[in-house]
C-alpha cells in the first residue's frame, strides 16, 4: 500500500514537472502606475524636412495644394519669381514664409513674431546661449553679414556637405539683444541673407 502512494506521488511529481509553463502574463496597470502612451509628434513645429503638410522639395502645385496660393501676388518675393520666389501661403501661419526655387521648395522662413517652435523647441526671442548649448559642437557660429555682435547665425547641418541640394538645416538668425529673430529651415537656400540672395 505505501509502495503505491509513493508510485503515484511520483508519478504526479514527474507530471508536474513537465506540465507546460502558464503564460506570463503583464502586470495589471494599478493608480500608482499608470500606462502612458508615447506622445506622437506634433505636426505643427519646423524642421529641417518641413512643417505640417510641407515637405522640402515639393513643388509650387503642392504646396498651393496643401496651404493655398500666395496670400500677396502682388508683394516682389524675388527678383525673378521662375527661379527664386518667397512667399506666404493663404493657409500658412502669420510669419512664415517659403522659398522656392524652379519651382520647388527649398526652405520654410518664420520672422517676427512668429509662435511656431522648432522640432528642439526654440521660437523666436529664445537666448542665442541656450540654441548653443542644446546643439554643442553640432552648431555653426558665423558673424552676422549687417549687424555688429552679438548678432550671428547659429546654423547645424544634417551632413558635412551642405552644399549638397540633399542637405538639410536649421539657421537661427540672431539678433544685437542676443536672441532668436528669425529661423530657417530646409536645404542649402537656408544661408541666403537677402531672401532670393
Amino acid at each position: 500500500m505505501i509502495r503505491r502512494l509513493l508510485l503515484a506521488s511520483s508519478v504526479l511529481a514527474l507530471a508536474a514537472c513537465n506540465a507546460p509553463e502558464e503564460p506570463a502574463t503583464a502586470p495589471t496597470p494599478t493608480p500608482e502606475t499608470p500606462v502612458t502612451e508615447p506622445a506622437a509628434p506634433s505636426a505643427n513645429v519646423l524642421s529641417a524636412q518641413g512643417f505640417g503638410p510641407l515637405r522640402i522639395g515639393m513643388t509650387t502645385a503642392e504646396i498651393e495644394a496643401a496651404l493655398g496660393p500666395d496670400a500677396n501676388p502682388n508683394a516682389v518675393g524675388g527678383a525673378d519669381p521662375e527661379s527664386c520666389d518667397q512667399f506666404r501661403p493663404q493657409r500658412a501661419p502669420e510669419n512664415m514664409l517659403v522659398m522656392t526655387e524652379r519651382g520647388v521648395l527649398t526652405s520654410i522662413w518664420l520672422t517676427r513674431t512668429s509662435d511656431i517652435p522648432t522640432d528642439r523647441g526654440f521660437r523666436i526671442g529664445d537666448s542665442a546661449a541656450s540654441i548653443k548649448a542644446a546643439y554643442g559642437s553640432a552648431a555653426t557660429v558665423e558673424l552676422h553679414k549687417y549687424e555688429p555682435a552679438p548678432a550671428e547665425y547659429i546654423t547645424v547641418w544634417s551632413s558635412s556637405d551642405h552644399t549638397s541640394p540633399a542637405a538639410r538645416g536649421i539657421k537661427y538668425e540672431i539678433g544685437q539683444d542676443g536672441n532668436v529673430k528669425a529661423i530657417a529651415a530646409g536645404g542649402p537656400s537656408i544661408s541666403y541673407v537677402e531672401g532670393c540672395a
